[in-house]
């Protein structure tokens, strides 16, 4: 077999395929598509036998929108005897080098789910049975390509790999947050998960320390307010409702009742500018464009809300915008964007100077 396998958020599949029929074709790597809607994953057969690992080389995960995970699928292991799966495992991945780190794993729709419970037994037994035959570390490592198995049905699975320089680091795709109980609403997820993709761990004290200077546009009541809260931000809350009483006792918010649209600091002493509010993409696209022309901010988290019909071709023209108008100021500015698990109809945008940064790290701005 000769496959790529991209998980995906169920109901994304056609733009899923559209992103990666454009990606491939970028790096001369030809193929199509198979999708099943509403499955959860896209399967990209490429025409070359090299192709599939190439791309998986080659083609930057963290540039992937709509991809939760990027597996080369080597076989599809069907009719397994159900008193025996391990075994048909075993010689389908005989070829394989030693990996570092087994994932049993199925789509994530609520089908799917009634086989997660057995994935998750599954695993011990054949985490066991790789470890004898030579394929499986003793020890986790990050040093070896992860070996992935994905249940279709409970005789039935993809076997395949994938490399830890460029695939997610978490099982399935799906970060693990736990809800706070104390945050006003769910949306503080998606900021959460933001943050944990875009934002690497040893830079956290560097981009989200105490005291940082933020502004959350649409803020009302508060989860993503809560979020910048509780690393220690000063947050400007910028919204016509009502926040969360719990946040203003905190001493560390000011409400503004005012149009997200139309505010603007009167100082420029603001680093993180996220959010969330509910409009059309492009008008989004332009209000954060603005904030970094007038330098207004150092580094923005912000959602895109998505079409019903050419999601993938309205994602792809509004940053294509945003990069233009980013390119006519001064500096090395990155853009990444990536359907959030905790996203809905929507995805999460990130942009920040990588020479502002560079200087942070350095220890001055």
């Amino acid at each position: 077999m000769n496959q790529l396998l991209f998980y995906c958020r169920p109901g994304f599949e056609k733009e899923m395929a559209a992103e990666i029929q454009d990606k491939a074709v970028k790096l001369e790597c030809f193929g199509f598509a198979r999708i099943v809607e509403q499955s959860g994953y896209v399967l990209f057969e490429c025409y070359s036998s090299e192709d599939a690992d190439k791309l998986a080389r080659r083609l930057p995960f963290r540039e992937l929108i709509f991809a939760r995970q990027m597996i080369v699928v080597t076989h599809e292991v069907a009719d397994m005897p159900l008193a025996d799966r391990i075994t048909p495992i075993l010689e389908a991945v005989a070829e394989y080098s030693v990996c570092g780190e087994l994932r049993v794993e199925t789509a994530d729709t609520n089908d799917a789910k009634e086989l997660t419970t057995f994935c998750r037994k599954f695993s011990v037994p054949l985490r066991q049975a790789l470890r004898s035959a030579g394929k499986l570390t003793k020890e986790e490592t990050h040093r070896r390509p992860v070996l992935h198995v994905m249940f279709l049905a409970n005789d039935r699975a993809l076997v395949g790999y994938s490399y830890t320089i460029n695939n997610s680091p978490f099982h399935m795709g799906i970060p693990r947050l736990k809800f706070p109980a104390d945050a006003p609403s769910r949306s503080t997820l998606k900021l959460e998960e933001a943050l944990h993709v875009f934002v690497p761990d040893d830079e956290w004290d560097v981009r989200l320390t105490s005291g940082l200077n933020a502004v959350d546009l649409g803020a009302c009541p508060g989860g993503w307010t809560y979020q910048l809260v509780r690393r220690g931000m000063m947050v400007t809350a910028v919204d016509n409702g009502t926040m969360a009483e719990s946040l203003m006792e905190s001493g560390q918010v000011k409400h503004v009742r005012e149009d997200g649209f139309r505010y603007r600091p009167a100082k420029k002493n603001t680093y993180w500018l996220v959010c969330d509010m509910v409009e059309k993409p492009a008008r989004v696209t332009h209000l954060i464009a603005s904030w970094f022309r007038e330098g207004l901010c150092q580094e923005a988290i912000f959602n895109l809300k998505l079409p019903m019909k050419k999601r993938y071709q309205e994602v792809e023209h509004n940053l294509d915008l945003l990069k233009e108008w980013l390119g006519e100021l001064e500096g090395d500015f990155v853009v990444q964007a990536k359907q959030l698990y905790h996203d809905r109809e929507e995805i999460t945008v990130h942009v920040y100077d990588n020479q502002r940064l560079a200087r942070a790290k350095s220890g001055g701005w």
